[in-house]
């Protein structure tokens, strides 16, 4: 069986990462995903906690990625 273990941290900074490589600060990015103010943003970007499905596909389009680059995750093997 496999799992997965997201690094919440590194995920963050990523986000953040991505974020300035596009020249967008954190009141744009949460207009784009539709909330009135960017605590939300704040959290991702501090690793407290993971973007929703809905908001990881806006983070992939604004910054022209996937999904797939925004998360740091590892995959667990569980049938050793």
């Amino acid at each position: 069986m496999l799992g997965i273990n997201f690094d919440l941290k590194k995920t963050g900074d990523n986000i953040k990462r991505l974020r300035e490589e596009n020249s967008m600060n954190v009141k744009k990015v949460a207009d784009k995903c539709g909330f009135q103010n960017p605590q939300s943003v704040y959290k991702w970007e501090r690793g407290e906690t993971l973007p929703s499905i809905d908001n990881l596909l806006v983070l992939a389009k604004i910054f022209d990625t996937s999904v797939e680059d925004i998360l740091i995750y590892d995959v667990l093997n569980y049938d050793r």
